[in-house]
């Protein structure tokens, strides 16, 4: 099954804890998973033929907001996993300042081109399956993967 792994605006936990996982799964994922977008993993990537987009973290700017229609347009399933991508929160924190905060946090906004507003992916893009927790629940990452990887005709890997 053909995947990437995108992280937008967020504390990386599930990212990390991919990794972890990964390196308990490695010999049974490496002939089931071929990973074509990972950052963290490797330095070439692609967003052509992807069968699972997993997407960690908020949606803070226009251009992570662009990338991510991108992920959506390119792949044919997309999760989100954590919280920040699944609701926005904790990254989302600043929507809720009171208008003393917010115009004294206004300049920043400029100076790191933010939107106005931090979104989760789901309010920008259609959301196929949700890995929830903060870092993501590794019990519901796995029954997502084999969800998957049955859809797509793989073996499971549990």
């Amino acid at each position: 099954m053909k995947i990437g792994w995108f992280s937008f605006t967020c504390s990386e936990d599930s990212t990390i804890l991919w990794i972890e996982l990964m390196n308990d799964n490695f010999f049974k994922w490496k002939e089931l998973l071929d990973i074509r977008h990972a950052r963290v993993l490797k330095r070439n990537n692609t967003l052509k033929d992807i069968d699972v987009a997993f997407v960690e973290g908020a949606i803070t700017t226009d251009r992570d907001a662009k990338k991510l229609m991108e992920i959506r347009k390119n792949a044919k399933k997309l999760v989100a996993v954590g919280s920040c991508a699944i609701n926005g929160m904790p990254s989302a924190q600043r929507n809720l300042f009171d208008e003393k905060l917010k115009k004294e946090i206004a300049f920043l906004l400029v100076r790191f081109n933010q939107a106005d507003k931090v979104r989760s992916i789901k309010e920008i893009v259609t959301v196929d399956d949700e890995v929830p927790g903060c870092p993501m629940d590794e019990g519901a990452f796995f029954r997502t993967l084999d969800k998957y990887l049955q859809e797509f005709g793989v073996t499971n890997a549990h």
